[in-house]
């Protein structure tokens, strides 16, 4: 429609700020992806929990090294050293996959994971959900605290459609994984949110 070729790329201030970028080549672009790596740059996902390095499609934390990685916060040791550690891996806090070919997707953050049950739910994958519904215009979700679970999802919906609380919570639970279910629900006037478009989950 454009007329030019969109591509999808990642990076963080603390990399300068470009560590991912899909192919020049149209025909090697993937939807919804990254891309791969940057020259002289590596990447890993690691398990949130145990500090593994993860295989294919496996979901953890990205971690990235490479020379466009910062030195460290001015005047800020401390938070440098809990960023980029002793092997120079930064710790990016987004959680992602990567495929057999080396394509990168973000999917989430690990501080905006809920704790079910000792599980991990991703928010953004269940605000991906809610919004193929039809009668639903717009959604957030985020963590309730529950003595028996710890947290459980909970979804702030802003409808476009005649819908209740309990089929929205149906609509869900035919998508996901049984601990993934939203389990409550909240109708909105709007979302809240940044300039930019990012969801102000602490005001929700």
């Amino acid at each position: 429609r454009i007329s030019c070729i969109v591509k999808q790329g990642y990076g963080l201030t603390e990399t300068s700020p470009v560590t991912h970028s899909s192919p020049t080549d149209p025909a090697r672009i993937r939807l919804g992806s990254s891309g791969q790596c940057i020259p002289n740059t590596e990447s890993k996902i690691v398990d949130t929990a145990t500090g593994e390095e993860l295989g294919p499609n496996e979901r953890g934390e990205l971690w990235i090294r490479g020379p466009q990685v910062m030195k460290g916060y001015l005047n800020n040791p401390e938070a440098t050293a809990i960023t980029v550690d002793a092997d120079g891996w930064l710790h990016t806090g987004d959680i992602a996959f990567a495929d057999e070919e080396g394509y990168f997707s973000i999917v989430d953050r690990v501080k905006e994971l809920i704790k079910y049950k000792g599980m991990q739910v991703a928010p953004a994958e269940l605000e991906a959900v809610l919004l193929t519904n039809p009668k639903i215009a717009d959604a957030a979700v985020i963590p309730s605290p529950d003595d028996e679970a710890g947290e459980i999802p909970k979804a702030f919906v802003v409808l476009k459609g005649e819908i209740t609380a309990d089929e929205i919570m149906a609509f869900v639970a035919e998508h996901v994984a049984p601990h993934k279910k939203i389990r409550l629900v909240e109708i909105v006037e709007q979302i809240p949110k940044t300039a930019s478009g990012k969801i102000l989950r602490r005001v929700l």
